[in-house]
């Protein structure tokens, strides 16, 4: 896929543009994102204690490209392509134990190691060699209890794309926190809408009043990256000091955001659908699964406030499509993450690799 046509992007926040209303509209620049980024970065795919013991798999997708992910007999995690090579047929469904994954169409079987077994009935096929006709590999990693894939094999490895976060969150535990919650939530903005609005700040005090007493915006400071960005605030005691801890905002390009507290994490992944739709997937974890009433009362917490930020998203949809916006600029006291964001989304839209 050629690069796409963008005007250049300015690297000093004090004299940057935001990126173009058809940045967010266009189906071209949709496509090319899918191609660009989101073929070639590292994707969180499903959750470490589904895959723990030898002999399970799970399912997931990566931008709409079926993969399974497998811990084989001698306990090493794997992940494939959950395509069949006789006529790409799936070869699992959901997840489980297995010996083997075999092909709800034809019947082909593969081991947990992707190695062709059987080939039921495929008679005397001239060429045909089955040691090089097992499931094609993907890439696959873990941090704290999530499993990562990545469909190219020319992404830095994701340690590198994690930086100092494993470093930093090592005293909080994050392996050892379970699932506790899931929700998806379909919003009908552009996927980089939604991002742009996590990463700053600055819509604390209108949009999410609830939020804002709770942490400290005077000290609320955001620190960028090569890949992610941290955004970070003091959250108030019940004296209204910032004596409770510390909230931790991770953003991970392109599309993925941890959010770290005292007690508890979540993650947030952006998946686009369209030009003008994305779901938004949110899962929590906990130390102790035993903390029913903890557990709701964060949820429900964190419903409220994604409310207010799609009623905002979606209407900054329906701006951008208004034909009466171009580009804005950034506040430089409140934006670095945004634009660092957008600089990142340009350079892969607009450089070759």
């Amino acid at each position: 896929m050629s690069s796409v046509r963008l005007p250049p992007f300015e690297p000093d926040l004090a004299r940057a543009s935001t990126l173009p209303a058809f940045a967010y509209t266009d189906p071209d620049v949709f496509a090319a994102e899918r191609a660009r980024i989101f073929a070639r970065t590292w994707q969180p795919v499903g959750r470490l204690e589904d895959v723990a013991a030898p002999g399970t798999f799970a399912t997931a997708e990566i931008d709409g490209k079926p993969i399974v992910i497998t811990r084989d007999a001698n306990a090493e995690l794997r992940a494939f392509y959950n395509v069949c090579r006789h006529r790409a047929g799936p070869v699992a469904a959901g997840k489980g134990a297995r010996r083997s994954l075999t092909c709800r169409y034809h019947g082909w079987t593969y081991g947990l190691d992707g190695a062709l077994l059987k080939t039921p009935e495929l008679g005397d096929a001239v060429g045909f060699d089955r040691a090089c006709n097992g499931l094609r590999p993907v890439r696959v990693d873990t941090f704290g209890p999530f499993v990562f894939a990545c469909l190219d094999d020319g992404v830095a490895p994701l340690a590198s794309v994690l930086g100092a976060i494993p470093r930093e969150t090592e005293d909080l535990r994050l392996a050892s926190m379970r699932f506790a919650a899931r929700k998806d939530y379909a919003i009908a903005c552009n996927w980089k809408v939604y991002v742009d609005n996590f990463l700053e700040g600055y819509h604390l005090p209108t949009v999410h009043p609830g939020l804002y007493q709770v942490l400290d915006y005077g000290a609320y400071r955001v620190e960028t990256e090569r890949l992610y960005s941290k955004q970070v605030s003091p959250l108030r005691g019940s004296t209204g000091t910032a004596d409770a801890g510390e909230a931790l905002y991770y953003w991970v390009f392109p599309n993925w955001m941890l959010n770290v507290y005292p007690d508890n994490m979540s993650l947030n992944v952006v998946l686009p659908v369209a030009p003008d739709r994305c779901v938004t997937v949110f899962e929590w974890y906990r130390h102790r699964l035993e903390e029913r009433d903890a557990i709701a009362a964060t949820i429900a917490f964190s419903d409220g406030i994604q409310d207010e930020d799609i009623a905002i998203c979606e209407a900054v949809q329906r701006g951008l499509a208004s034909g009466s916006y171009e580009q804005g600029r950034f506040s430089v006291a409140r934006e670095n993450g945004v634009h660092h964001f957008q600089g990142l989304v340009h350079a892969h839209l607009t450089n070759e690799r």
